[in-house]
């Protein structure tokens, strides 16, 4: 055995004992992260009331019930299945493709190899490998830096204010980019968009710079209320468009690139050497599909559901007291937003699991994030759960919560 295997089996050795030791001496055991985690999973799916519920909660047998359900009116079962992205996954990229107005399509496993690939491809028409894009923009948070460590790719920050970059930070930007990247919307930054005026003088200033632009468009989807565009349209200002199948469509997982047509025959090639060449994903395929056909067309509401919500949640919370609160921003440009109060996180994460374990109402399904001394925040998603909320029973759900804050 390992140093490291038996350093592991010491330590869970001696949990055992301090555990036997605080049950003798009439204690309960410190509940582990993975144990609250296991709770705040049943809890949410024995709820009765949510406002969203998470796919990646549900069960195997959950989802793939779910998948028989909807995948006869999307595509022709009797049809052979994929081998190495045809028949279905081409039915899918061509679809895309028309939503987003664009000449084609590719599909992909992961977003993380979508966009990798993408921008590498237009470093090699442009000549450049920069790419100008957010600090908070996915590549950079959340895939381990890939576009740099992965792809020969460089990227650089326009701006670090917690919003896109402007059309004058993108003009006086000091040094050369070969692409302009932006997150619509940006997520980490509160689910964040632009007005159109402001983003069209934003794509012009980067091609006056003579640089391509890449929308990563994960939740590119739900762009259209806050817009008061139609999606090809949005995507119209953009050279190439990613988005995601299951951040907001719930299905099992999934990219696509849409683009010109020589860029997306080079992606394929590309995609193949990245090692996305998969000899069979009409599962995941499938679900894409039946997100496109169920969720896309109720985003909207979803969205102006998300605005009552958001109110009434602030009003909630300041009406039951709590000194201070924020939702951000405070009239969603999405179906989803941040909402901040003056507690650390494990008092509102243990306060939320307690309320939805006693009363089989959730307000927040995500975890809570510290923000600051004695601060924290959430992400809230309404989508078809929320639907059935009043304002009033979002206040009543808040005020329920408050009572159950520690004093």
């Amino acid at each position: 055995m390992s140093d490291t295997a038996e350093e592991a089996v010491d330590e869970a050795v001696e949990q055992a004992a301090d555990e036997t030791a605080e049950e003798a001496a009439g204690q309960a055991p410190e509940e582990t992260a993975e144990r609250k985690r296991e709770r705040r999973v049943a809890a949410w799916r024995a709820a009765r009331r949510v406002l969203w519920r998470p796919s990646y909660q549900n069960t195997v047998r959950d989802r793939l019930a779910w998948l028989n359900d909807g995948a006869e009116g999307v595509y022709d079962l009797d049809q052979p299945v994929d081998m190495y992205g045809d028949r279905l996954v081409e039915t899918l990229e061509e679809r895309v493709a028309g939503l987003l107005g664009k000449e084609a399509a590719v599909f992909f496993p992961t977003g993380t190899m979508a966009q990798q690939i993408a921008l590498r491809c237009w470093a090699g028409r442009t000549g450049n490998p920069t790419v100008a894009m957010h600090p908070l923009g996915h590549p950079e948070v959340h895939e381990r830096h890939a576009f740099s460590q992965v792809s020969g790719l460089r990227p650089v920050h326009v701006t670090d204010e917690p919003r896109l970059p402007t059309a004058e930070e993108t003009s006086d930007f000091p040094e050369p980019f070969g692409a302009l990247m932006l997150e619509l919307p940006l997520r980490d930054a509160g689910f964040l968009l632009p007005s159109w005026e402001e983003l069209s003088k934003t794509v012009e200033a980067a091609r006056e710079r003579d640089a391509v632009i890449h929308f990563d468009g994960a939740r590119l989807w739900e762009c259209t209320t806050h817009f008061g565009r139609p999606l090809d349209e949005i995507a119209g200002l953009a050279d190439s468009v990613y988005v995601s199948f299951y951040k907001s469509l719930g299905g099992f997982g999934g990219a696509a690139v849409a683009g010109p047509q020589t860029l997306i025959d080079e992606a394929k090639t590309w995609r193949h050497r990245y090692g996305g060449m998969v000899l069979q994903q009409f599962p995941t395929v499938l679900a894409a599909l039946i997100g496109l056909e169920r969720e896309l067309p109720r985003l909207p509401e979803y969205v102006a559901h998300a605005r009552v919500v958001a109110a009434a949640l602030h009003e909630g919370f300041t009406e039951a007291g709590v000194p201070w609160v924020r939702v951000h921003p405070e009239v969603p440009h999405t179906h989803q937003f941040q909402i901040w109060l003056p507690y650390e996180p494990d008092v509102l994460g243990d306060t939320g699991l307690r309320q939805t374990e006693e009363t089989k109402t959730g307000l927040f399904a995500q975890g809570w994030v510290r923000g600051g001394p004695g601060l924290a925040y959430t992400e809230v998603t309404v989508a078809a759960p929320g639907l059935e909320w009043t304002a009033e029973d979002v206040k009543a759900a808040v005020r329920d919560f408050v009572e159950r804050l520690p004093r």
